[in-house]
Parts: C-alpha cells; structure tokens; sequence
C-alpha cells in the first residue's frame, strides 16, 4: 500500500508543478501587458504562483488537521528556496542583487520571521534553545514537544501585512521606470485566463493528494509529520520556484528569479501561515522553532553576501547549498 501512496506523491508533485507553470505562464503574460519590472513580476505574480504549491498543501493540511506539515512545509520551503535554489542559481551564474532587494525585501522577509517566532513560540522555549545551543546540548533537545500556538488573530495580523506589503510593491512599481522583460510570450487574455483558472484548479487537487499521501507515508515509516513536511513534502512544493528562477537565469533575467525567490518566502509566511492558521490555529513544536531561528540567521547571512559587491558570487552560492545540506541532515537526526 505504501508503494501506492509513493506513486500518488509523485503524481501529485507533478500536478502541483504543471498547474504552478500555467498559472505563472498565465499570470505573466497579463502582468505584461502593464509593462511591469522583471523584479516586481517575480516577487508578486510568479512568487503567488510558485507560492501556490506550498498554499495548497497548508491549507489541506490545515482543514485536515495536520498542521505539523503547514508550518513545517512553510519552514523547510524557506530554507530551501534560500539556501537551495540561490545557492544553485548563483552557482550557475553570479547573481546581481538590486538595491530594493537589499534594502526592502530581504529585510521584510528577516523581520517577518523574526515577528513569526516571537509570536508562535513561547518566550521560555526561545530561551531554553538558545542555552542549548551555547552549551553544545541541543542535540538533546525534545524537539517534538509543544512550544506554542499560531492564534487565529495572529493569522489575520499576517495577512494583512501582506496587503501592506503589496501596496508598498505597487507604489514602488509605479516609481520605477525599469522596463519589463519580454523574453516570456504574451499570450491572448483569454488563453491566459484559462491558463491561471486550470492552474490553480490542478494546484488545488495535487495539493490535497500530496498532504494525504505525505502523512500515510510519514505513519508507514515512523517519521513524525515535521520531519515529511520540512523534507519531502517542502522539496516537492519548492520545485516550481526553482525550475522557475533557473529559467530566469537561462534568460538573464536574475532580477526575476531573485524577485520569486524571496517574494515566496515573503508570500509563504504572511499568505499561507495567515490563511492557514485562520483557519485553524496552528500547533508549533520546538523542531519549527528551530527551523524559524535557522532561517533568521541563513536571511541575515544571505543579505551580508548580498550587500558585497551588490551579488552573491559562486563561492557564496556554494556555502549556501551545503549550509541547506548541513540543515537537513540535522532535521533527519535531531
């Protein structure tokens, strides 16, 4: 049986790939036609649309009551759209970082997590990783035990940041007079509508295969949902950001893939954890607050290599992949 929910998975993921590529086709392709950046596109249009995976998979899980993958999937999907997909990039190709990245972007998506931990984790939990870590104990850490809530209230206090967030964008757009990359076709309106409606309807359902799956495969082989989420189930929800953002790169549009990555993270945060734990609020152990505070720190490391020299060179690309490997081979043992 277990094979079954393994082919399913992968069905799913895949669904969640296509149905992300024509949304995001569909979605640029509108966007410009008002002659929109290539960094606004991709930290809005193509980050909800290679967002919308990981949305997907939250709510399901929400509404399912499995709310150890929303916020585990939230977490593992950051760390890798980081780490993992500007790592790769930036190996690839330099990766030339605006100035809105560095003084904007990077710095909301710090703040916001650093917002996420203090209101979702007991102050006390905080406090006893950090004494662990600097005594060289938190290996011993119980990381599945119960560390605090994401509220209802706090939910909705997250998406309406979001809304700040977008107006902020939109009045930034309209200041600029960047003009827009036309490496991607302009398709009919109605074409891209189809594309967007039949995207999102297929994001949908692989989402809920996906989560179904994700925790009967989790159950078969003793792993706990934390460990499935923040691994296979975050991988999976990540691919379209990276197939997404090395496209951008083959096309020299590195604003583009910069603009999804971190628009995602941004997205992922005050979108899916807003909606999700609006729904439901959402139980945090002490892995994801962990993971909360791994990802602080790899945001600030990321826009210290950012600031130098307005890039982040191969060699930083390179620290940054095997900072993400060292990560989930303490997510597997811990």
């Amino acid at each position: 049986m277990v094979i079954v929910y393994i082919l399913f998975l992968i069905i799913g993921m895949f669904a969640l790939i296509k149905g992300a590529d024509f949304f995001v086709a569909g979605s640029v392709s509108i966007a410009k036609r008002f002659h929109i950046s290539g960094l606004i596109i991709g930290l809005t249009i193509v980050a909800l649309g290679t967002s919308a995976p990981e949305l997907a998979v939250s709510t399901s899980a929400s509404l399912q009551g499995a709310n150890e993958i929303a916020i585990s999937n939230v977490m593992g999907s950051n760390l890798f759209n980081l780490l993992g997909i500007l790592g790769i990039c930036a190996m690839v190709r330099p990766l030339y970082i605006s100035k809105d990245v560095i003084t904007r972007d990077l710095p909301v998506s710090i703040l916001i997590t650093i917002f996420l931990l203090f209101v979702s984790c007991q102050t006390s939990v905080i406090q006893m990783i950090l004494t662990k870590v600097t005594d060289g104990t938190f290996l011993q850490l119980d990381t599945a035990s119960n560390a605090g809530v994401i509220q209802r209230y706090i939910g909705i206090v997250l998406t309406i940041l979001l809304v700040v967030y977008i107006i902020i964008l939109i009045r930034d757009a309209k200041r600029s007079n960047e003009p827009s990359d036309d490496t991607e076709a302009i398709h009919s309106f109605r074409r891209s509508t189809i594309m967007i409606l039949g995207g999102l309807a297929v994001i949908i359902i692989g989402g809920q295969v996906v989560v179904y799956c994700a925790k009967e495969i989790a159950r078969a082989a003793g792993m706990t949902e934390t460990l499935i989420g923040l691994t296979v189930v975050a991988f999976g929800t990540s691919l379209p950001e990276l197939v997404t953002s090395l496209t951008a790169i083959k096309y020299n549009q590195a604003s583009m893939a910069i603009g999804n990555t971190v628009g995602s993270n941004i997205f992922n945060i005050l979108l899916i954890l807003g909606v999700a734990s609006t729904i439901s609020p959402i139980a945090v152990n002490m892995a994801s607050c962990i993971d909360m505070m791994i990802l602080i720190i790899v945001s600030i490391i990321s826009l210290i290599f950012a600031k130098t020299s307005n890039k982040i060179s191969r060699v930083e690309g390179a620290a940054m992949f095997l900072i993400y490997l060292a990560d989930m081979i303490y997510a597997i043992i811990r």
